[in-house]
């Protein structure tokens, strides 16, 4: 008996949590394969393909898999999981050293948090965004989007409330 695209699914959550990146992959595409008839769960699993796949080091893969879910999310008005895609999407291109892109994907999923009303993931996109920066050398730039990223943030801790009150000082 084949098992039903959820029990993949779980099994690829197993898989994952277990630092099996590479059996999660193939757990999750094959939730994927299984669940074609039901475009959202389809790129849910493709999505949580691309983290295992970064997880295992294959960024192009990865990218592959998160390519386009994005747009499946947007047109089922799911804000929440179109930022997750494109977080997904950034995170495999900042990994493939592809930052200027990687940065134009962080910070649409930044915007589509901000939409959502979720300003920690806004904060976590926003912070990708400005190591990008940083490391490649646009200090100034860095330094607003790490200011963004701390405002962006519900409960900011003792550190960085000290860092926003410094980077007040760059602007």
């Amino acid at each position: 008996m084949t098992p039903n695209p959820d029990q993949l699914a779980e099994q690829g959550k197993q898989a994952f949590r277990n630092k099996n990146f590479d059996e999660a992959a193939d757990l999750f595409n094959q939730a994927a394969e299984g669940c074609a008839h039901d475009g959202l769960m389809a790129a849910e699993m493709r999505n949580n393909m691309s983290v295992a796949l970064l997880q295992a080091d294959k960024p192009q893969e990865s990218l592959t898999a998160a390519l386009g879910t994005d747009l499946v999310f947007a047109e089922a008005k799911d804000i929440k999981r179109q930022g997750m895609a494109l977080g997904n999407q950034a995170a495999a291109l900042e990994a493939l050293h592809r930052y200027d892109e990687a940065v134009e994907k962080y910070d649409l999923a930044a915007q589509l948090f901000d939409q959502a009303g979720e300003g920690d993931l806004r904060a976590l996109v926003m912070k990708s965004s400005a190591a990008i920066k940083l490391k490649t050398g646009k200090v100034t730039a860095s330094a607003f989007k790490m200011m963004g990223s701390l405002e962006a943030k519900d409960n900011p801790s003792f550190f960085e409330r000290i860092l926003k009150f410094f980077l007040r000082f760059i602007k």
